[in-house]
C-alpha cells in the first residue's frame, strides 16, 4: 500500500504580503483594546496618575549605521526616540531600560560610547537609565523601554480630535531626511552654508523630543478659568511625527474617525532647503521624510493659536480637522491639485 503524502497547498501568508500596518491590526488583537492604538500605553497606577510605557527597536542596518551614525548619535537616537513617544502621551519621563543585542566582536569603547550618547540624551530631561539586559546577536539591535506618568485628564491619545480641531506643528518638517541625505551623498547641497549643513545633519543626528510643548500646552489649556468652568474641559489629540507628517496627521484621523484638511502653503519649510531643493522635493521631504521627532496636535482653534505663537519658530497651525472620510493637501493658491495623504508613501517596514 502505497504512503498518502497530505499537502496543505494554500499559500503561506507571510509579512510582506500584509504589511506593517496589517502586521500591527493582527497583533494588537491579543492586547486590551483600550490600551494600545497610541504612542503609548497609559495603565492607571494609583488614583489620579496613570504609568505610560513605551518601546522602540532600533536595528543596525535599517536604523543606523556607521556610514551616518556614530555610536554616541546612535545612543542619543534611541533615547529621543522613545521620548518623543512619552510627550506625545503627554507624558513626563520617568526612566529607561535598555536591551542591547550586539555581537561578540563589538569594540567594549562602541558600547560605552552608546551608553554615553543615551545618557547625554536623558541628562535633558533629567531622567536615567533604571535597568536592562544584553544578549549576543548576529546583529546590533538597540531595544529601549521608556517610562512616564501623566494625569488622566491630561493624556493625549490619537482618537481625540474633533471636526473643528486645528492641525499644529510643533516645529519643521523634513529636515532629519535632508540630514540623512547629506551624510549618504556628501556631494550633494552645494549652495548649502555650512551652518545650514550642520543643522540639517544635526537633526538627523541628534533630534530633541519635544517635552517642552507640554508645559505650555497645559498653561494653556489647563488655566485657571477653564478649570472652574468644567464645560471647558479640553482633550487634545496627537501623535509625534517620526514616521512623517503624513503618516501622523492619517492615523490621528483614522483613530478618531475623521478627516482633514491640510494647507501645502502653511507647512512651515526649513530655510535651507529654499536655494537647494525643488518646491515638489522639499513637500515630499516635509510630508514623508520621517524622524522630525515633532508633535503633531489637534486642539480648538483658539488654543492652537496661543500655542503656536507661544512656541515660536517653526510651530505652525497647518490645517483642520473635518467630516470628510479621507486627508487632503490642498492649495489655496491653485497651482497645485488636491492630494489625498496615505499611509503607504511614508516608511513602512514591510
Amino acid at each position: 500500500m502505497e504512503n498518502l503524502v497530505v499537502t496543505d497547498e494554500s499559500p503561506v501568508l507571510k509579512v510582506g504580503d500584509i504589511g506593517e500596518q496589517g502586521l500591527l491590526k493582527r497583533l494588537q488583537g491579543f492586547c486590551p483594546p483600550d490600551i494600545v492604538g497610541d504612542d503609548g500605553a497609559a495603565i492607571a497606577i494609583r488614583l489620579g496618575q496613570s504609568l505610560v510605557v513605551t518601546t522602540d527597536v532600533l536595528v543596525d542596518g535599517v536604523h543606523f549605521s556607521d556610514r551616518t551614525t556614530s555610536p554616541q548619535d546612535a545612543g542619543w537616537r534611541a533615547v529621543a526616540a522613545n521620548l518623543s513617544d512619552l510627550a506625545a502621551m503627554g507624558a513626563t519621563p520617568l526612566g529607561i531600560t535598555v536591551g542591547l543585542a550586539i555581537t561578540g566582536d563589538t569594540p567594549v569603547s562602541w558600547v560605552e560610547e552608546l551608553y554615553e550618547g543615551m545618557r547625554e540624551c536623558l541628562l535633558q530631561y533629567n531622567t536615567a537609565i533604571v535597568g536592562g539586559d544584553v544578549v549576543r546577536s548576529p546583529i546590533i539591535t538597540i531595544s529601549i523601554t521608556a517610562f512616564g506618568d501623566v494625569s488622566p485628564h491630561r493624556i493625549i491619545r490619537r482618537s481625540n480630535a474633533k471636526s473643528g480641531d486645528a492641525i499644529v506643528v510643533t516645529g519643521v518638517h523634513g529636515a532629519s531626511r535632508a540630514g540623512l541625505e547629506l551624510l549618504l551623498h556628501p556631494e550633494l547641497g552645494e549652495n548649502l552654508r555650512n551652518g545650514e549643513r550642520k543643522s540639517l545633519i544635526q537633526a538627523h543626528q541628534r533630534p530633541k523630543p519635544r517635552l517642552d510643548v507640554l508645559p505650555i500646552l497645559w498653561d494653556i489649556l489647563h488655566s485657571e478659568s477653564k478649570i472652574q468652568n468644567p464645560k471647558s474641559k479640553i482633550e487634545v489629540a496627537g501623535m509625534d511625527s517620526s514616521d512623517g507628517l503624513a503618516d501622523a496627521v492619517v492615523q490621528i484621523c483614522t483613530a478618531s474617525g475623521v478627516g482633514g484638511r491640510i494647507e501645502r502653503q502653511h507647512i512651515p519649510i526649513p530655510p535651507a532647503f529654499h536655494n537647494w531643493i525643488s518646491p515638489e522635493k522639499a513637500m515630499e521631504w516635509m510630508l514623508y521624510g520621517g524622524e522630525d521627532f515633532e508633535l503633531v496636535l489637534c486642539l480648538p482653534l483658539a488654543d492652537a493659536e496661543i500655542l503656536v505663537k507661544r512656541l515660536g519658530k517653526g510651530a505652525a497651525l497647518v490645517g483642520r480637522i473635518t467630516n470628510d472620510t479621507d486627508v487632503r493637501l490642498v492649495d489655496i493658491a491653485g497651482k497645485y491639485p488636491d492630494e489625498v495623504l496615505t499611509l503607504e508613501r511614508g516608511f513602512q517596514h514591510f
